[in-house]
């Protein structure tokens, strides 16, 4: 039974979905410079040999903590958690970027580990964000014209994480028909 009572979550957002990764420059590189994310926090743990990357879509006029201040790192945890966004945040164990027997992780979307499925960004234009996708060498799950969803896309992330392409609705450009 479902509670009436929708004070009780009052405040409640959402704020990060969280991945983890096998080389923290490959994502980096896919999600700062192929999808045009921020890289707004970046916290590494000496003690459980992993570091958490938190990105997100920040507009260029709003200043986030620098990054290369260790004295800010408390400030930056601070406004990741406070901002009204969504983050990306991708977790690295590390070693397992130079692994040769390191078989990857469960995208969920195939088995083993089938259940997660996608994020997903929004683009002026899915056509052109595919195409400057490709030139730069980024596998596709699903390009826009196939299948029975037109004009959607699913761009594979350097871990396998489909990222799905959307049209923004307040955009006027085009997408495949």
């Amino acid at each position: 039974q479902f509670s009436d009572d929708i004070m009780s979550t009052e405040g409640y957002r959402l704020n990060h979905t969280m991945f983890r990764i096998r080389d923290p420059k490959a994502t980096r590189h896919f999600y700062e410079d192929l999808l045009g994310m921020r890289l707004v926090n970046k916290l590494d743990f000496e003690w459980g040999k992993f570091s958490l990357y938190f990105f997100a879509y920040i507009p260029k006029d709003i200043q986030t903590p620098p990054l290369d201040d260790p004295n800010l790192a408390e400030e930056r945890a601070k406004w990741v958690f406070s901002h009204h966004g969504h983050f990306v945040e991708c977790t690295h164990n590390w070693g397992t970027e130079s692994d040769p027997n390191f078989e990857g992780y469960a995208n969920g979307n195939k088995e083993p580990g089938k259940g997660f499925g996608h994020i997903a960004i929004v683009v002026p234009d899915v056509n052109e964000a595919v195409e400057r996708l490709q030139k730069e060498g980024v596998k596709f799950q699903k390009l826009p014209q196939d299948g029975r969803m037109k004009g959607i896309a699913f761009a594979l992330d350097p871990d396998g994480y489909w990222v799905e392409i959307l049209k923004d609705k307040d955009s006027n450009a085009t997408t495949a028909q």
